[in-house]
C-alpha cells in the first residue's frame, strides 16, 4: 500500500498528508497547507519524488504552501474548476479576510481539474474524486482503498463550517449522506483538521449529521 504521515500546519493547524509508496521513492501530498517547513523538510530527508499536490479545496489553510513546496518539487496541482480562481484570488481562498492570521495569499493557478468521478493513478494505486460541496463549492474528497480524505467536509464528531464564501449546509449534509456515508464503515476518514476517525464512527455517533 502506502505510508501516510500526518503534519499539522500553519496557525489553522491543517493536515497536510504526505502518501509514500512503499516500494519507491514516489509519493503524493494532500493539502500543504501553511508554514510547510516540517512537510518539506520530510520530503527533502527521505529524497521523494512527489508526483502530484492534491488540495481537497482552496481555502488559504489548505493551500497556503502550495506555491513553496512546488518550488521545490516541480508538481503538478490538482484542483476543483469550481475554485480555479481562489489559487491567484486572496479574497476568494480566505486570506484577505483574517488579516490577523496572515497576509494575503496566493498561488499560480492548478495545472488540472478535478471532477466527479475521476480516477487518478498515483504512486501506483488508484485514487477516485467526489464532488462534496458544502465547505465551499468545489470541496472534493479523495479515497483510495479503505482510507477517505476528507477536507473540511467530514471531521471526528463534527464537520465543516458553512458561512463562508459558497458555503451551504444543505449540500455538506446531503455530500456526507449521499455521498460518505455509502462507503464501507471500517473506512478510515483523515479529515483537514484534528484526529482521523471512520465512517462507522461518524454515522453512528457525529452529532451534526446522523446516519
Amino acid at each position: 500500500m502506502f505510508k501516510i504521515e500526518t503534519f499539522s500546519l500553519g496557525p489553522l493547524q491543517t493536515n497536510a498528508y504526505l502518501l509514500v509508496a512503499e516500494d519507491s521513492q514516489r509519493a503524493v501530498v494532500i493539502d500543504p497547507g501553511m508554514n510547510p517547513g516540517s512537510l518539506i523538510r520530510r520530503i527533502e530527508t527521505l529524497q521523494l519524488e512527489i508526483e502530484a499536490i492534491l488540495l481537497t479545496h482552496a481555502h488559504f489553510d489548505h493551500m497556503g504552501g502550495v506555491q513553496e513546496l512546488r518550488q521545490l518539487v516541480n508538481s503538478p496541482v490538482y484542483l476543483h474548476d469550481l475554485e480555479a480562481e481562489w489559487m491567484t484570488n486572496a479574497k476568494l481562498n480566505g486570506s484577505a479576510n483574517w488579516p490577523q492570521v496572515t497576509p494575503p495569499i496566493t498561488a499560480e493557478p492548478a495545472e488540472h481539474a478535478l471532477d466527479e468521478g475521476q480516477k487518478l493513478e498515483l504512486i501506483g494505486h488508484t485514487f477516485t474524486v467526489y464532488h462534496t460541496p458544502g465547505h465551499s463549492p468545489g470541496s472534493v474528497s479523495f479515497l483510495c482503498d479503505k482510507h477517505l480524505f476528507s477536507g473540511d467536509v467530514l471531521f471526528r464528531m463534527g464537520v465543516g463550517r458553512t458561512d463562508l464564501t459558497g458555503g451551504s449546509e444543505r449540500q455538506l449534509v446531503d455530500s456526507i449522506r449521499t455521498k460518505l456515508y455509502r462507503f464501507a464503515d471500517e473506512t478510515i476518514v483523515y479529515p483537514g483538521h484534528g484526529p482521523r476517525t471512520t465512517i462507522g464512527a461518524e454515522k453512528a455517533s457525529n452529532p451534526y449529521v446522523p446516519a
